[in-house]
């Protein structure tokens, strides 16, 4: 993958596969699947400046499994594969 370092507060995200099949055994076609709504943080941003200049630092760090909201982040593709770039406030939770 290129070197990338998001700026600020926004972070580097490679969304997950989604399932082929559901519970049932029905196999989904690639044009009704949703977007995926979890992945795992490539890259982070340095954080965030406050009022004061002090630095914010992310909540998120390379390697955590994250839920971001369906609509959620730019869409960027890389070294031919696709990411999304968004702010950390995007993020819904840490996967554990």
């Amino acid at each position: 993958m290129a070197k990338v370092k998001p700026l600020g507060d926004r972070v580097l995200v490679k969304p997950g596969e989604e399932d082929e099949q559901v519970k049932g055994g029905i196999i989904i076609p690639d044009t009704a699947k949703e977007k995926p709504q979890r992945g795992e943080i490539v890259a982070v941003g340095d954080g965030k400046l406050d009022d004061s200049g002090n630095r914010i630092a992310l909540s998120v760090a390379s390697g955590d499994t994250v839920l971001y909201g369906k609509y959620s982040g730019t869409e960027v593709r890389l070294d031919d594969e696709d990411y999304l770039i968004m702010p950390e406030g995007d993020i819904l939770a840490i996967i554990a």
